[in-house]
């Protein structure tokens, strides 16, 4: 079986400056086109906020940044699966795109659960 991906590309540092700012821009692609992403932007920056007005110790804040850092990484990942799935049925309705949307939307929400659960840990007990 052959590799599709391509063998020529190159370990350099300047390709991954490039990478880097590739994910940047998708960063702020899923910022401004997410209104759910901008919804974990905030509830981010009021944790923060209120972690730093508690004083949090460093294993809290690791549990804080492994949390947030989980739910950002569900949004974007839902993001992109819903944004292939739009673009290979070309915007028609299929049952089998609807199951995979729906789970990688429950990818999220279950992100979302624990980290509120690891947020009340943190800050209440």
């Amino acid at each position: 079986m052959s590799n599709p991906l391509p063998s020529n590309k190159k370990l350099t540092f300047s390709s991954r400056i490039r990478s880097i700012g590739h994910a940047f821009r998708g960063i702020v692609t899923l910022i401004n086109t997410e209104p759910n992403a901008r919804i974990h932007g905030v509830a981010t920056v009021v944790v923060v906020a209120a972690g730093i007005v508690r004083g949090l110790n460093p294993t809290q804040w690791t549990l804080i940044a492994l949390a947030i850092g989980m739910v950002w990484v569900a949004e974007a990942l839902n993001t992109a699966i819903e944004w292939l799935c739009d673009m290979v049925c070309e915007g028609k309705w299929h049952p089998v795109v609807q199951k995979i949307k729906d789970v990688a939307a429950a990818g999220v929400l279950i992100a979302s659960i624990v980290s509120v659960a690891v947020a009340v840990c943190v800050f209440c007990l």
